[in-house]
């Protein structure tokens, strides 16, 4: 069955990670008038999208040896009595596939990814939390260029009441819901303040963008140390940690300390750009698909940075932090240090279904720039360092000590720029 698809090369729209892209494939589907009396308006039409996706696209061919032709069919012929029972036949229909990569999302799930990974959202820009002692919705911190750091609202307030409506017995989704809202309409808020009266606030919300690096300049003894946190692969990473890299080398920072802990993975074209930063030559990563085409990436001298870069992981690393992570190291850019990263060595593409359902398909398998296969097996650092329990409790509880004197992985990635350099011999030789 033919279909009129927009589409767009692989590595556009691809991604590695269990936080799926926004990039989609719109689907139009172009059915025989015969089929189409049947489908129109019908949850059916959601279902037959869906299973012609998989069918040109999912990177085993064999669909892990089952009738996939069949499969349609099964699906084709039950009756729904709704959308949602048709999305459970079709979620059950994907799980036959053993991927836990391929699936589908209702609605409400597909607008939530395509936010996540937009890194950006709609509202004023607040990090609620409900305090334990008080019981009261309570600011954690007010979200960097947002409305509400601009209106002067402050880590520690207490949001009273949203449009009127005391938020006592609120919960913190509850609260968030009701701040929530289109970009250009407005909240009024009041706000309690420790040692301080009471007052309103209202707010016009905004497109916020979500901070994804994070970074500073720590002293190390005479050495000027680059510290960057990357937490997510979304399509503002890229520009962000170019900000992180030329501005702490206007701070003439001797090296740098990149941490990509609990870094679950997100766009393929953020992690392409982010690891031409740190390379000038050099393979990044490449691809095989179902029928065992290879498709290769590599460095186009365009790096900003040549210092030392130590990299930090942990098994919570995943898919493009993996692909960053492996290129620095099989490249001999850096140190990679840590723990074994998470293992995901696929490739999803998203696609966009017609009633604003998505779905996630896997069409590769990628390798890293010497050609291994990290699936199920991660990348292995180069110097091994694992934390104690009381260790990662610590930092779990205060993540303000991450990257600190207090963070026994940062400071083991101290003294190997402080040895002399960050590239990969040096430190091998250096741990031993």
């Amino acid at each position: 069955m033919n279909q009129n698809v927009k589409r767009f090369s692989p590595f556009r729209q691809a991604l590695f990670t269990g936080a799926l892209a926004t990039v989609t494939a719109f689907m139009m589907p172009a059915w025989n008038s015969s089929v189409n009396a049947t489908l129109k308006d019908s949850p059916k039409a959601v279902l037959d999208e869906a299973w012609q996706i998989v069918n040109r696209e999912f990177v085993d061919g064999s669909f892990n040896q089952i009738d996939w032709q069949a499969q349609r069919e099964e699906l084709l012929s039950k009756n729904y009595t709704s959308r949602e029972a048709a999305y459970t036949e079709l979620r059950k229909a994907l799980e036959k596939l053993k991927d836990p990569y391929t699936r589908f999302m209702d609605p409400k799930q597909y607008e939530a990814l395509t936010n996540q990974t937009a890194g950006e959202l709609s509202g004023v820009g607040m990090q609620l939390t409900l305090d334990e002692k008080t019981k009261a919705i309570t600011v954690v911190e007010p979200i960097k260029n947002s409305p509400a750091i601009k209106a002067g609202i402050l880590a520690g307030d207490k949001v009273l009441s949203i449009d009127g409506v005391s938020t006592t017995g609120m919960t913190v989704e509850q609260a968030a819901n009701k701040i929530r809202g289109a970009v250009g309409t407005s909240v009024n808020l009041r706000i309690g303040r420790d040692g301080g009266k009471e007052f309103d606030i209202t707010l016009t919300r905004a497109r916020i963008e979500l901070e994804t690096v994070t970074y500073r300049l720590n002293t190390e003894g005479d050495r000027r140390i680059g510290y960057i946190q990357l937490r997510e692969f979304n399509s503002h990473a890229a520009e962000q940690m170019q900000e992180a890299i030329e501005a702490l080398n206007q701070e003439k920072v001797q090296g740098f300390v990149l941490d990509l802990r609990g870094n679950p993975g997100g766009l393929l074209r953020s992690s392409i750009e982010i690891a031409r930063m740190w390379m000038d030559t050099g393979a990044i990563v490449s691809t095989v698909d179902r029928n065992g085409k290879s498709q290769e990436i590599r460095n186009n001298r365009t790096a900003i940075t040549n210092l030392p870069v130590v990299v930090l992981v942990d098994g919570n690393s995943a898919s493009a932090s993996e692909i960053l992570a492996g290129a620095l190291k099989d490249n001999q850019r850096g140190v990679v240090m840590g723990t074994q990263t998470f293992g995901k060595a696929l490739v999803q593409s998203v696609f966009s279904l017609s009633d604003g359902s998505g779905l996630a398909v896997t069409i590769a398998h990628y390798y890293t720039p010497n050609g291994t296969d990290i699936s199920h097996k991660g990348v292995t650092p180069d110097i091994k360092v694992d934390l104690s329990e009381d260790q990662k409790k610590q930092l779990a509880t205060d993540p303000k000590l991450i990257g600190t004197s207090q963070d026994p992985l940062y400071t083991k990635a101290i003294s190997i720029l402080v040895a002399g350099s960050g590239n990969r011999p040096l430190a091998i030789n250096e741990s031993k």
